[in-house]
């Protein structure tokens, strides 16, 4: 960091301190109206603050704003706006005071319309995204997270749509068909977890064991849907109010899927918003559920919700407790077999990276997802059998009930726990907090003491480490345990050393997953287990289904056309995996249905464009460029993908685009077509070529 930047860092840090310090900013009430055709918001906003001593200036983050009005205490008053902060002189008088502004704003991020740039009508969608965007993108509020408010924020929309925002639905009008959806808080949050999704939905809505209302939102068209979507969510509910010991601390809780998010989901303050790639059938449930999701962001409501991180170096106490509370949850729904060895496949992860060494300390701001979700999780694993399960959820409810509303630090947390379990936790602040490496052993000892197909696996590991693996009977281990993560980490990892007939003997196995490791580590089918493997077609898994379908055409030519006919009616996951394979081999298939083949193409080249989830999308760009197909309005969906909201995708169409710019013929093609498209939709582009 150059010295210009870390003093204007500096001086920023002490701008906020100094802010925080003598002025509280307590109640929000805000109108906000969005214009999708002209990308922007406009909003009205009574803010209440209260001067605690006497300072020069406030101010308000507000990025790229324009504002029209300001007043403090009814009387208009001056004031500065940098384009990135609106700042005013602070009154003379302490106490409380009112603050009214005007604005319009045309955010890049944080508000994101979708669906509005097609012919497509039903599809059309606005929501928000503030943790790492900021909220002070479409809203003037606060970037800084130890600025709590109570927010109640009202929207203005066409009364066709649904609203849905944080807090309790007090009033719904309608004027000029135009309808203001009014919500209410009734307790103070950080700005990066307010939030709204406009869009077109119903709701189903259950109730808590304690009463609060909950809310699980989705498209009328998946109505059937609903069910394995949102499966097992009361219960996840129920249980971590009874685990935590704290009840759940706002007024109701809701649940909406969105188009192209940039997560899998964010723990907006009772609102969670989330992909709606998750939006699954009874059969995808096998491979991709909500399950883990749901309840990570459910126990985000009281971890960073009802406490949050003062600085990036507390991190943990969101991620890593929300990840262990998930799991546990999952423990209570899916049993402690499954709980073991979802720590353990955490704990090789990170085990391959610190091996690398590359492994991050706890405390590190600039630490990676696996090392704040999966590290996180297995150090509170740890910590509490080292207290003690008792100690551990009575810290945990000192340490929620003192610091509710307010922003914490790992200190506040340890010196919880310490006190209700008499333990001194220095040795695993060194160890689990600050170190950067995994005690790995230590990990596989606990695990091994608490599951017995863990110890099992483990045992097995260690005889075959010490001796002639061809010698050892792997499927007498594998019939000592009905667990299945265990059969199928052992045939992971050992499957070259099974036999044909210990390989018949587990085709004949029933669990989908199961077999399913099966299909994924077979290449090469033998001819005496090809009658097994086809039956893998028949498994109510989509992932085992794209699996086998694949391996079964190339290995099997005469029975290509067989294997297409079989499958040739079947979507497969919300990523419509089978589909584009299913098409895809279609096409290369030169005897398969010759008349279809344009159709076909036209039906593969269509999943590019962003009518799709951007999961789809890349499935589909990934297929055309290896049958050497990515032509025509395919081309245009690239090119406009490479200005897209979620920066996976868009960094993925951005690489793919750069390797075809290497083909002569493809960048000749890509010329042409840029002519056709509008010039917004070019800004990357411009950037490799020298366009008009």
């Amino acid at each position: 960091m150059k010295m210009a930047s870390i003093t204007f860092f500096l001086l920023f840090s002490c701008l906020v301190t100094a802010q925080k310090a003598v002025v509280d900013f307590t109640h929000l009430k805000a109108i906000v109206q969005p214009y999708p055709n002209e990308l922007e918001i406009k909003g009205s906003l009574d803010y209440t603050f209260i001067l605690n001593q006497n300072s020069d200036s406030i101010f308000i983050d507000a990025q790229k704003m324009t504002i029209s009005n300001l007043s403090l205490d009814g009387k208009a008053y001056p004031y500065s706006n940098s384009g990135q902060r609106i700042g005013f002189s602070a009154p003379n008088n302490l106490g409380e005071h009112k603050l009214f502004l005007t604005y319009i704003a045309k955010p890049d991020q944080a508000l994101y319309f979708v669906g509005y740039d097609d012919d497509i009508t039903g599809n059309e969608q606005i929501w928000t995204q503030g943790q790492g965007k900021y909220t002070s993108n479409w809203l003037p509020s606060f970037d800084d997270m130890t600025e709590k408010v109570e927010f109640d924020l009202s929207v203005v929309y066409d009364e066709k749509f649904t609203v849905v925002a944080n807090g309790i639905l007090r009033d719904a009008k309608i004027t000029n068909g135009l309808k203001q959806w009014d919500f209410d808080m009734q307790k103070p949050m950080s700005s990066h977890l307010l939030a709204f999704a406009i869009g077109n939905y119903d709701k189903q809505q259950l109730i808590s064991q304690s009463g609060i209302p909950i809310q699980n939102y989705y498209y009328p068209v998946d109505s059937l849907k609903v069910e394995p979507t949102y499966r097992y969510t009361k219960d996840i509910f129920d249980f971590l109010e009874t685990e935590i010991g704290v009840p759940y601390p706002w007024q109701n809780y809701k649940q909406v899927p969105v188009h192209d998010f940039l997560y899998a989901g964010m723990e907006n303050t009772g609102t969670t918003l989330f992909s709606d790639a998750y939006v699954i059938d009874s059969t995808a449930f096998v491979d991709k559920n909500y399950v883990n999701i749901n309840a990570h962001e459910l126990a985000h409501q009281w971890f960073g919700n009802l406490v949050t991180e003062k600085s990036g170096d507390h991190h943990w106490l969101q991620e890593g407790f929300a990840t262990y509370y998930a799991y546990l949850a999952e423990k209570e729904i899916f049993g402690g077999d499954h709980f073991y060895w979802k720590l353990f496949e955490s704990a090789k992860a990170l085990k391959e990276v610190s091996d690398r060494g590359e492994g991050q300390s706890l405390l590190d701001p600039k630490a990676s997802s696996l090392t704040f979700y999966e590290k996180g999780a297995l150090a509170l694993f740890i910590l509490q059998e080292k207290v003690g399960a008792r100690a551990f959820q009575n810290g945990i409810k000192n340490y929620l009930k003192k610091y509710q509303f307010k922003n914490v630090t790992v200190s506040d947390f340890l010196t919880e726990v310490q006190e209700t379990s008499g333990i001194n936790l220095e040795d695993f602040k060194k160890e689990w907090l600050n170190a950067k490496t995994l005690p790995f052993e230590t990990i596989k000892n606990k695990l091994a003491s608490k599951s017995e197909s863990l110890k099992l696996f483990f045992k097995m590991e260690d005889i075959s480490n010490q001796s002639n693996r061809s010698g050892l009977d792997f499927l007498s281990y594998f019939n000592k345990t009905t667990s299945v993560p265990f059969k199928r980490e052992s045939i992971e990892r050992y499957y070259l050393l099974f036999s044909n007939e210990d390989l018949k003997e587990i085709f004949d196995s029933r669990d989908i997953l199961v077999r399913q490791m099966l299909a994924i580590k077979m290449d090469s089918i033998p001819i005496n287990l090809k009658s097994h493997f086809e039956q893998l077609l028949e498994d109510r898994s989509f992932v085992t289904l794209e699996t086998a379908l694949l391996k079964l055409w190339f290995n099997f030519p005469e029975k290509r056309k067989e294997y297409l006919t079989h499958t040739n009616d079947i979507m497969g996951l919300p990523n419509r995996n089978i589909r584009l394979l299913w098409l895809t081999l279609a096409l290369v298939t030169p005897d398969y249905n010759p008349s279809e083949r344009p159709a076909y193409y036209e039906e593969l080249l269509a999943y590019t464009g962003s009518t799709y989830n951007a999961e789809v999308r890349q499935i589909a760009f990934q297929y055309l460029t290896e049958i050497q197909a990515l032509k025509g309005i395919g081309l245009a969906h690239l090119i406009k993908a490479t200005n897209h909201h979620s920066w996976q995708f868009r960094n993925f169409a951005r690489g793919l685009l750069d390797s075809l710019l290497e083909i002569e013929d493809q960048k000749n093609e890509i010329v042409n077509i840029a002519k056709q498209l509008n010039s917004s939709d070019l800004r990357y582009l411009k950037t490799k070529l020298q366009l008009p």
